[in-house]
């Protein structure tokens, strides 16, 4: 099934590996390929995958599935009366008329359909194909819901910090970091706990360590808060907690290191602290997994065989931008699929 994905504008290269990630999760045919500034194009085995794609991801508007050329194919209300619209992508609304969709909606008036700008049952949207050019059909599979995004941000949370993870950047991680249902996702900064909030809600287990007492309470607050509480909570130095905890193993390390400012490291540099702390856990991560770091900079903390794949900068505000890395161990096969 070929689904274009339009991503939101927000942060375009961070959209992208983020729908490059979820698409492989869910069993894309070959890479996501990009047909517009802001489109991407899939092949999903079904549409039951493309909608999961949708609902998972932070920085995307739409998925729509490719029905065929305009002039080929029309598709009819799956009853009497269904209402359904059509607008051409990339376009605003009103203007003059368009052949291509007075084309679409005789149609669908015509097999009994009924036009609905308000609520319709059915969105429809119309591609110029420059190959050909003619016109291609889409019928919208799912929209993301940015509302419940939105509503997860650290100010409408109960417990609060000056500084948190914006929570589409925190998905964006978590799906970087190939969380869902079945595996264990563990953060040895845990702080206010965005991160694993959307682990969690993607249906991922989580632990989480915060050398702040205050902190792994106030985490803990969110995630019963968020109806997601975590597997395990633990307050202690990250990396002798990864040195007491057995034989503990995990599907992907994700976090969000602290950088000295609003998030203090108690006056280790950073990048000593990230070295210190990230190998032992990494060492935890079962094969296949992966190590997701956002971070302000600076060297790499793991040695090989973990090599960074993906590095996307975003700034958040004026003073402050953060890398989003992604490691993978050198020939360890793909990780496993959702």
């Amino acid at each position: 099934m070929i689904v274009d994905v339009e991503l939101s504008g927000e942060w375009p290269e961070l959209a992208r590996a983020e729908l490059t990630a979820v698409a492989g999760a869910l069993g894309v045919r070959g890479a996501p390929v990009a047909v517009a500034l802001s489109t991407m194009r899939v092949d999903l085995a079904n549409g039951e995958a493309a909608r999961e794609m949708i609902e998972r991801l932070s920085l995307a508007r739409r998925a729509s599935a490719r029905l065929g050329l305009l002039d080929e194919c029309a598709p009819a209300p799956r009853a009497p009366g269904e209402g359904g619209c059509v607008r051409r992508r990339g376009h605003p609304t009103g203007g003059a008329r368009d052949p291509a969709i007075d084309l679409w909606a005789g149609r669908w008036i015509a097999a009994g359909g009924t036009i609905d700008l308000t609520a319709p049952a059915r969105r429809f949207w119309i591609v110029s194909d420059p190959s050909s050019e003619g016109n291609e059909l889409f019928e919208e599979i799912g929209a993301s819901e940015r509302t419940a995004l939105v509503g997860r941000r650290i100010s409408l949370l109960p417990f609060r910090r000056p500084v948190g993870l914006d929570p589409r950047l925190a998905r964006a991680a978590a799906n970087l970091a190939g969380a869902g249902p079945g595996r264990t996702v563990v953060d040895p900064f845990v702080g206010t706990g965005a991160l694993l909030a959307e682990a969690a809600l993607l249906g991922a287990r989580v632990w989480g360590i915060d050398r702040d007492p205050e902190m792994v309470r106030g985490a803990a607050r969110n995630l019963e808060f968020l109806g997601r509480p975590a597997e395990r909570l633990i307050g202690g130095d990250s990396a002798a907690v990864a040195a007491e905890v057995g034989a503990a193993t995990f599907d992907a390390l994700l976090t969000d290191a602290p950088y000295g400012r609003a998030s203090p490291t108690g006056g280790e540099p950073v990048a000593a602290l990230l070295e210190r702390v990230l190998p032992p856990w990494a060492a935890r991560v079962r094969p296949g997994g992966r190590v997701v770091l956002v971070t302000a900079g600076g060297p790499d903390p793991l040695p090989s065989p973990w090599r960074r794949t993906v590095s996307v900068a975003v700034r958040q505000h004026r003073s402050l931008t953060r890398e989003f890395r992604v490691y993978e161990r050198a020939g360890a096969g793909p990780a496993a699929t959702l």
